[in-house]
């Protein structure tokens, strides 16, 4: 539907530049308890390059519709996205180029910026590699669990000697000190992977609870496999969920997770671990149909951040 005849046209759209309309903040001002970011990319591979830039504006876009109904009641979490007194902020885009070093700071730098006012970063890619410098911001302010919600496990040491890319973010995140438990769910079908790299990450001590197990047997393996109050990162790569809701990803896959099911792991997860951040990635604009990725994806993240509003 044309943003003529959408329900912004209706309603109003507020500020539709900003997630949800939520206030402009800068990271260095973050407010509340959440502060979106987007960051188009953070070390692309010189194959594709920043395939998934305009992500972030994408994503704001697909509920930039619902702005002015934010404060109403949301039936996914049974009241408003933001209960009265609870403030959360959008603090734009990090400017990204060719020098990929200075792109993984200045991600890093804001993620930082915004978890030293108290504020969790939710992270809009931008591909798999934006979560990285995330990692590393909030491992430096004490020790970190990761639920990573992928089709894909990221192992690889290396493509094309770029080991920072996307295909290598869980591997390098299990080299950072004071990551500890991975745990990483929804993996199917074909990828970078090799079985060598599936061996090195469960030598790791990493769980894998696959789309397929997850299907026929639930969540309960990978929520036992969360430590108790531990801090939580929740990485969602977008292909996880099935190409019939979410079909604008490098690599459509069939067979994959539902909104339902990727939304009642991360309520679950934040019920047994407080979610510290989000990260949001690998959204393809121009495979987009009608915005239905886009819109399925933010949706996700408008259900985080209304459990984030709602920790104590």
């Amino acid at each position: 539907m044309d943003e003529a005849h959408g329900i912004g046209a209706i309603l109003g759209t507020g500020d539709a530049t900003t997630f949800l309309g939520l206030p402009k903040a800068t990271p260095e001002t973050a407010r509340g308890c959440a502060a979106v970011l987007g960051a188009d990319t953070a070390t692309p591979y010189a194959g594709p390059g920043a395939y998934c830039a305009g992500a972030p504006r994408a994503l704001r876009a697909a509920v930039a519709g619902y702005a002015t109904e934010a404060p109403h009641h949301d039936f996914d979490l049974d009241g408003p996205v933001l209960p009265p007194g609870v403030q959360a902020v959008d603090c734009g885009d990090v400017a990204v180029g060719d020098d990929h070093a200075r792109n993984r700071e200045r991600i890093r730098a804001a993620c930082g910026a915004m978890l030293d006012r108290g504020a969790a970063p939710i992270l809009l890619g931008g591909d798999d590699s934006v979560p990285l410098p995330l990692i590393a911001a909030l491992a430096a302010r004490g020790p970190l669990t990761i639920l990573q919600i992928d089709a894909h496990i990221d192992w690889r040491d290396e493509i094309g000697g770029e080991r920072l890319g996307l295909s290598s973010t869980m591997r390098r995140a299990s080299e950072i000190a004071g990551v500890g438990p991975i745990v990483q769910v929804g993996q199917r079908g074909l990828g970078s992977a090799r079985s060598s790299d599936r061996d090195d990450a469960l030598a790791s001590g990493v769980t894998l609870v696959s789309a397929r197990e997850l299907h026929r047997e639930g969540a309960g393996r990978a929520l036992a496999a969360i430590p108790p109050a531990a801090r939580l990162l929740v990485a969602l790569d977008v292909d996880v969920l099935d190409p019939s809701i979410c079909p604008a990803v490098i690599a459509p896959s069939a067979g994959g997770l539902s909104y339902w099911q990727v939304v009642e792991l991360i309520a679950a997860a934040s019920a047994r671990a407080p979610i510290a951040a989000m990260s949001c990635v690998e959204l393809v604009p121009r495979r987009d149909r009608d915005g239905l990725s886009a819109l399925t994806a933010a949706r996700v993240v408008v259900d985080v951040l209304g459990l984030l509003a709602r920790q104590p």
